[in-house]
């Protein structure tokens, strides 16, 4: 059976897809890199130089000394979770000098992912202060590297000294299913921290 012009005419488009901003922070060579590499469905955009001797002495090598590259203005990945919903991810530089851009690339995200190392757990901080500062909602994601010790989540939360609703979760920031259940994450609380922002105040 043919179609009228009729019929035609009462089909639907498909909508396009909602697409969402996140940021991947955390200390120098904590694997945001390696994160967005791992989930992204296309090429990633990487801006890494190699370390050099003259960045010695501001950049903090301790517990990462194999490190060779370092990132100087942004990771850049997509990942589609469903029809529905593509993530772009946005991974910040790790070193203080390079923080300037994290104002420039925190413009219109819905939420964060903040990558720790239990072996250098102080480098969090910084980005967990910066995140809380804007009221961005951010999920802990634990990297957990080969030969580092491992803590649960809730040992995690009382070291960093983190609000309850803040998701903690361990990773392993190579593997795709892990790194995308982290995002996961991260839309879920973003959602619903919105969604209680939303609530009417009561009298």
């Amino acid at each position: 059976m043919a179609f009228g012009r009729s019929d035609r005419s009462q089909r639907t488009a498909p909508a396009d897809p909602v697409t969402l901003k996140i940021l991947v922070a955390g200390g120098f060579g904590v694997g945001k890199t390696t994160l967005v590499g791992a989930v992204s469905e296309i090429k990633p955009l990487r801006t890494e130089e190699r370390l050099t001797e003259a960045g010695r002495p501001v950049d903090d090598l301790d517990g990462v000394a194999d490190k060779t590259t370092t990132t100087v203005a942004m990771d850049f990945g997509r990942i589609t979770l469903n029809e529905e919903l593509v993530l772009y991810l946005f991974g910040t530089p790790g070193q203080n000098r390079f923080w300037f851009l994290w104002d420039e690339l925190a413009l219109g995200a819905l939420g964060a992912v903040v990558l720790a190392d239990t072996r250098r757990l102080a480098d969090s901080f910084s980005a967990i202060d910066y995140f809380e500062r804007r009221g961005l909602p951010f999920t802990v994601a634990v990297n957990c590297f080969d030969g580092a010790d491992r803590y649960p989540p809730e040992a995690v939360r009382e070291a960093l000294d983190l609000n309850p609703e803040v998701p903690v979760m361990l990773c392993d920031a190579r593997r795709r299913e892990s790194a995308r259940d982290v995002l996961v994450s991260v839309v879920q609380h973003a959602l619903h921290t919105d969604a209680r922002r939303r609530e009417p105040a009561l009298p």
